[in-house]
C-alpha cells in the first residue's frame, strides 16, 4: 500500500496496511502505527512516531526541526498518538532540549488544514483545532480543548480541558477549563454550556460551574479572593476542584 513514487527510508518502521500517497517522503527514525493513512505529499521526519489509524493528508509535514535560535541538532521527537485527522498543510515541529524534548498530540484529535504545533507542545485527546489555528512552543492543551479558526496562542501558556476559542482568539495568558473566551486579547464570555452537556455533565455540575465563573469574573473580587471562595465549593464538585487547581498551578496567570 506504498506507492511506487513515494520515498520510504529503509530505516523506517512500517505498521501493517499503512497507505502511503505519491511523492510522500518518510524519513528514517518514523515509526508510523498500523492502519495508518498518509495521503500524497506529506513528509514526515524523524525522531517521529505515529500511532495507530490516523489520517495524516496531503502537504503535511510532521517532525521537521524546531522554529527555535536555541536549537543546535540535538535528537529530540515528536510523538503522535492514534486516531486523530490531520488536515492539508499541517505543521508540526520536535521539541527541544531545553523544552524536555519532545512535542506530543494525543489521540481523537481533528486538526483541520494549515494548523501549526510548535515545539514542545503538549495536546491531550479529542481536541478540535479549526482552519489555521497556530500554537507558540511550550504551549499545553487540555483535553476536549476546541480552539476556533485562526486562533494564535502565546508560547508557554495552557489551555484547559474542554475550552473553546473564538474565531481570531489570540491568547497571552493561560485559560482555565470549562470556559469560552474571545478576542485580542483573549477575555472570557462563560463557559462552555453547550460543549459541556455534549460530553455529559450533570446539571448540577454545570450549575456549580456557573456559580464558579460568576466568582471568578462577576464578583468584583481579587483573583485570591475568588479562588478562596472556590475552594468551599471545590469541596463537593470535581470540576470546580480541576478549576481551582488549574489557577493555582498557573505561572502566567489567566485570561481575566
Amino acid at each position: 500500500m506504498i506507492h511506487p513514487q513515494a520515498i520510504v527510508h529503509p530505516e523506517a518502521q512500517i505498521g501493517s496496511d499503512v497507505h502511503i500517497g505519491a511523492f510522500s517522503i518518510i524519513g528514517p527514525d518514523v515509526e508510523i502505527g498500523p492502519n495508518t493513512w498518509i495521503g500524497p505529499h506529506a513528509v514526515i521526519h524523524g525522531p517521529t512516531r505515529v500511532g495507530a489509524e490516523n489520517r495524516i493528508h496531503e502537504f503535511c509535514s510532521l517532525g521537521g526541526a524546531p522554529q527555535h535560535l536555541g536549537y543546535k541538532g540535538e535528537p529530540t521527537r515528536l510523538e503522535i498518538g492514534s486516531r486523530n485527522v490531520i488536515r492539508e498543510y499541517c505543521t508540526f515541529s520536535r521539541g527541544t532540549a531545553a523544552g524536555g524534548g519532545v512535542t506530543r498530540i494525543g489521540d481523537d484529535n481533528f486538526v483541520m488544514a494549515y494548523c501549526h504545533v510548535a515545539h514542545d507542545c503538549q495536546v491531550g485527546s479529542k481536541t478540535i483545532f479549526a482552519n489555521g489555528s497556530s500554537l507558540a512552543g511550550h504551549v499545553h492543551v487540555g483535553d476536549h480543548a476546541v480552539l476556533g479558526g485562526f486562533t494564535l496562542v502565546h508560547q508557554f501558556c495552557r489551555l484547559g480541558a474542554h475550552c473553546m476559542t473564538a474565531v481570531n482568539t489570540v491568547i497571552f495568558k493561560d485559560v482555565p477549563p470549562f470556559l469560552i473566551c474571545a478576542g485580542y486579547s483573549a477575555e472570557p464570555h462563560g463557559i462552555n454550556l453547550r460543549g459541556l452537556k455534549r460530553r455529559g455533565f450533570s446539571e448540577a455540575a454545570i450549575a456549580d460551574l456557573r456559580r464558579a465563573y460568576k466568582v471568578l469574573y462577576k464578583s468584583g473580587l481579587m483573583l485570591e479572593e475568588a479562588v478562596r471562595q472556590l475552594e468551599e465549593l471545590a469541596a463537593a464538585q470535581p470540576p470546580v476542584a480541576e478549576l481551582v487547581a488549574f489557577i493555582k498551578a498557573s505561572d502566567r496567570g489567566i485570561i481575566r
